[in-house]
């Protein structure tokens, strides 16, 4: 059953301020009245209130979408209001749940909004997805990514994707009653660390806008059965160069989750497939912390202050050491060239690595004692959190 067949927008009427307010829809013969009330009677599950997920929850209550479901349980930061725009400078501290639904709530009135105040995780995913008739997909890790794929599968729901990271952004739509799936698209995720996160790695602040704008253009044709949506298409936008590509995908008969014979029947736990943490909550981001040794930043300080010969190795990129620097720091070495500069360190002294708040560090610190450099630490935090507690001069980032 599609969603259109699945929608009854007889039973749905509009009051004379709907008809107002969607007037500039009820005269495009592609909406008109069924189509708006198919709308009013649909219901949409956004996972994740973050750049993405802004635009995706404002363009479809601003379309009139009835029934909008938000799945997070972060709160708002000053980092996010570069791109979020659904929060705003007096949203700072407060749930991003919250915030969203009052924006929502002021752009119309006429929705509903369901708010789950909880990480999206095998084991309420499928309770939390199953009365909605589309999922999109907002988030920025892999772990949720396929956790949603699997579930919209196993639920027999479209789901709506998109990605983002500096300038560029893809977008799709995933349906197996009728085109590939997430998996058939990426049959396996890369390699712990190999994709930096966008906290990491930064993202143009409007790039979310584009391609948030374009999956809430998909649902809404997804609802209304018009036009032709991204299934069996992977939208690739570059905004440096400002072009629009598309790659066919085709479905995986030997898919392990939609193909006929399908070996994947329940979810499964997405951090240990993925080998990462899908979010700050997770145990498994506790025992990845865990991997590799921590030393805290004031314990760093006083090994500094008392003359300790370590050696501070800095592994951020080369503009971000014009952001904030730590005076003290002896190398600096980008992750990516960290392997071709092994001969510059030394494995009898003991080495500090650091980064942002701590993912890349982690990484370079593995691989630093893998290659024999067994005094190699990560700092706890990374430079923000030296600029929290130790040295406030220095801005966090």
């Amino acid at each position: 059953m599609t969603v259109t067949e699945h929608i009854a927008p007889e039973t749905t009427e509009l009051s004379h301020e709907e008809i107002r307010r969607y007037s500039r829809h009820l005269i495009m013969p592609e909406v008109g009245m069924q189509g708006q009330r198919r709308l009013k009677a649909a219901s949409v599950l956004i996972v994740g209130t973050g750049g993405l997920g802004s635009p995706l929850g404002m363009y479809l209550a601003a379309a009139g979408v009835g029934r909008i479901g938000l799945v997070d349980y972060d709160v708002v930061d000053l980092s996010n209001l570069q791109r979020q725009i659904i929060h705003g400078t007096g949203d700072l501290g407060r749930s991003k749940l919250d915030s969203a639904r009052e924006r929502i709530l002021d752009i119309n009135p006429h929705v509903h909004v369901e708010t789950y105040n909880v990480p999206l995780m095998s084991d309420n995913a499928l309770d939390i997805l199953s009365s909605y008739d589309v999922i999109v997909d907002g988030t920025d890790n892999f772990p949720t990514r396929y956790l949603v794929n699997d579930a919209c599968v196993l639920l027999g729901k479209p789901s709506v994707y998109g990605s983002i990271f500096r300038f560029e952004g893809q977008a799709s739509v995933f349906d197996a009653r009728q085109g590939p799936c997430y998996r058939c698209l990426f049959p396996e995720p890369p390699p712990p660390g190999l994709v930096p996160s966008c906290a990491e790695g930064g993202v143009l602040g409007v790039l979310p806008g584009v391609i948030g704008a374009i999956q809430a253009n998909e649902t809404i044709k997804i609802i209304l059965g018009i036009g032709d949506t991204l299934v069996g298409r992977l939208l690739l936008y570059d905004a440096l160069r400002m072009t629009f590509d598309f790659v066919k995908l085709r479905k995986n008969p030997d898919c392990p989750v939609c193909s006929e014979h399908p070996t994947l029947t329940e979810l499964i736990d997405y951090e240990q497939f993925c080998g990462t943490p899908a979010h700050d909550r997770s145990a498994y981001a506790s025992a990845a912390e865990g991997a590799v040794p921590l030393i805290e930043v004031q314990e760093v300080k006083a090994k500094l202050d008392a003359g300790e010969d370590i050696i501070l190795l800095d592994v951020r990129e080369p503009h971000e050491w014009q952001i904030s620097d730590i005076a003290q720091a002896t190398h600096h070495i980008p992750k990516g060239q960290v392997l071709e500069h092994l001969g510059e360190l030394d494995t009898a002294r003991e080495i500090v690595v650091y980064c942002k708040t701590g993912g890349r560090s982690a990484d370079v610190t593995k691989l630093l004692r893998e290659h024999g450099f067994l005094r190699a630490k990560n700092m706890a935090g990374g430079i923000n959190a030296w600029a929290s507690r130790i040295d406030p001069r220095l801005p966090t980032y």
